[in-house]
């Protein structure tokens, strides 16, 4: 890529798209476009037609996506699989029709088999049923894989896929209703801290185990892809080593600096009982992440006690 050329990030104020931005003004790119929902609603098809016909990107960040945690992911589920076949359907369709130099499709460790062999494989896709909570949202990322697939072999397109596993980082969202795990237990615990709580609730036996990565990672894993991967075939993007929900509670309570007691709520759902990447193709290509968990949480904290709570 070009420092001049012309790159439109998709979802750049969420937690994705915003590090992936950062990271391209890091690397002196010049050109970056973006588009706020109420300025560009992805989900309208005219709408984006309109945008890349007047715009003509050089390449395509596909960051933008309606996300939660297992309560959304199962609450609205109607929701979840619309908004983003939509979203996907309409900048992918685009991309080709524009002419797109490349384009990068963001997934989701959740297109994998619930039960899958640990760490799970790119080949592991569609060998078998997935976690119920979040069913329509899966299938809908795998459509987003499938499309990709399908224009580079009928187009030749250079559309590219890649998984992150669990993320978190600045601009992550601390809704308790609607946010991931890790962003819920920082919430918790320094909402527990603040008010002198005797307990904090965690969902669930704390026996899971999850895998996460600092957006940061992914945004510096996404740029090397766009500069160094042109394959077919679907690319996890991971930290490489996982803990339990139990653990990761406990690191959390540690860093915010909370010392009351951990109550598992066995009434509510685990979701996977595990989710780790398999990375061995990415570190093959020649990346890694280096951003360690701990001093990942503690980074987030500091700066979200002062931006967000």
């Amino acid at each position: 890529m070009n420092k001049s050329d012309k790159i439109y990030v998709s979802g750049h104020r969420g937690m994705v798209g915003s590090a992936i931005v950062r990271k391209l003004q890091k690397e002196g790119f010049t050109n970056i476009i973006y588009r706020t929902s109420k300025e560009l609603d992805l989900r309208n098809q005219q709408a984006v037609s309109n945008f890349f016909e007047e715009q003509k990107p050089d390449y395509v960040v596909l960051a933008a996506a309606k996300v939660g945690g297992i309560h959304a992911n199962n609450a609205y589920r109607a929701d979840f699989i619309y908004e983003n076949l939509m979203i996907e359907a309409n900048v992918i369709h685009q991309s080709f029709v524009n002419k797109v130099k490349k384009m990068l499709f963001l997934g989701s460790s959740c297109i994998y088999p619930k039960f899958a062999p640990q760490p799970l494989k790119e080949e592991s896709l569609l060998t078998g049923l997935l976690e119920e909570t979040n069913e329509p949202y899966a299938i809908a990322k795998i459509a987003g894989i499938k499309m990709c697939e399908s224009y580079r072999l009928q187009y030749g397109c250079d559309f590219i896929s890649a998984m992150p596993t669990n993320l978190y980082g600045p601009n992550d969202n601390y809704d308790l209703n609607n946010s991931h795990v890790l962003p819920a237990l920082i919430r918790k615990f320094h909402t527990a801290k603040k008010e002198g709580m005797a307990s904090v609730e965690i969902w669930g036996t704390g026996t899971p185990k999850r895998e996460f990565l600092h957006v940061d990672d992914l945004a510096d894993a996404c740029y090397y892809l766009l500069e160094n991967y042109s394959g077919i075939e679907l690319v996890n993007i991971g930290y490489g080593s996982d803990l339990t929900i139990r653990e990761l509670a406990e690191m959390v309570k540690e860093v915010v600096g909370y010392t009351g007691d951990l109550q598992f709520n066995t009434s509510k759902p685990d979701g996977t009982p595990r989710k780790l990447m398999d990375v061995q193709k990415l570190a093959k290509l020649g990346w890694t992440a280096s951003i360690g968990l701990k001093d990942g949480i503690t980074k987030v904290y500091k700066e979200d006690v002062e931006n967000v709570f």
